[in-house]
């Protein structure tokens, strides 16, 4: 050993829809040997560009910090549950979590969820996923956001929690990276921060 740690991936739990076999489809699975974090990725398509979340589990598996990489089935447009106007405001097929999602991320230490850059999207999805997960959660998107923003809509949160009838969430967001912009390759120093943020959210690193 040099310093390095062998990391054994199941590259695709299964083919995806339509042509591309293992290559990173709507509603497919890459399972790591130790479940360190899952890395969530909306569903591939003209708006939702999953090249960022590569670059994000390459520099983390760097670290040491193993990885699974989950693309959502239904990752487009906004949750059903999303205000009014916020759902007009949507894209494409309603977003939502499948059963076998749902337990495929709580085998995990801690989810990593890769959202947009609409603000009230990047909240809603993430309070979506959190009511169904009880996982610490590190959030990374491109537009400002705060603890804040998400305790305001009923999301508990490592620094603000919201009123104890107000809460909506099981899971928690304990990181938050901001800069990440969708399709472009993701800064060093981004990169370094998601590491970090990963690192003081897993609990064998705390």
């Amino acid at each position: 050993m040099f310093g390095r740690e062998t990391q054994v991936i199941d590259c695709r739990q299964g083919m995806g829809p339509g042509r591309g076999g293992g290559l990173a489809q709507r509603g497919t699975l890459s399972e790591t040997g130790r479940p360190d974090v899952i890395a969530i990725a909306m569903t591939p398509g003209r708006r939702h560009i999953t090249k960022p979340v590569c670059e994000i589990t390459h520099g983390l598996r760097r670290e040491g910090i193993q990885v699974s990489v989950l693309v959502l089935e239904a990752g487009a447009g906004v949750p059903e549950d999303a205000p009014g106007d916020i759902m007009a405001k949507g894209y494409g097929p309603k977003f939502g979590l499948t059963q076998k999602e749902i337990e495929q991320i709580e085998k995990h230490h801690a989810v990593l969820i890769h959202l947009g850059n609409i603000g009230s999207h990047v909240i809603y999805k993430t309070k979506y996923i959190l009511k169904y997960v009880d996982v610490p959660a590190i959030i990374v998107c491109q537009n400002p956001v705060d603890f804040e923003d998400f305790a305001r809509a009923g999301i508990k949160t490592r620094l603000v929690m919201p009123k104890n009838r107000d809460i909506e969430t099981r899971g928690t967001v304990m990181e938050i990276v901001t800069g990440i912009t969708r399709g472009v390759t993701c800064q060093r120093n981004r990169l370094n921060e998601i590491v970090k943020a990963t690192i003081k959210t897993i609990p064998q690193y705390t």
